[in-house]
């Protein structure tokens, strides 16, 4: 009897750490994936505004050097 109450003990510890272990819950989460989101839109919106104030100089420079090609192939 003595040996039944000490299995029995034992396989309800090994249950209690089972269930610990799946209730445990390692690695990221809903909101560090949103944090990671809102940095990425953050430095994708930030480089827009930056690129966004040089893309008239940007298009006239790649237009002069397409129409400069153009024309010095019909030459």
């Amino acid at each position: 009897m003595k040996y039944i109450v000490a299995l029995q003990n034992r396989l309800d510890m090994l249950k209690a750490q089972a269930l610990g272990c799946l209730k445990k819950k390692e690695g990221q989460n809903t909101i560090e994936y949103v944090l990671m989101l809102v940095v990425v839109v953050g430095v994708a919106g930030i480089a827009g505004v930056a690129i966004k104030k040089f893309m008239p100089e940007l298009f006239d420079n790649v237009k002069t050097k397409i129409l400069g090609g153009v024309n010095s192939a019909a030459e």
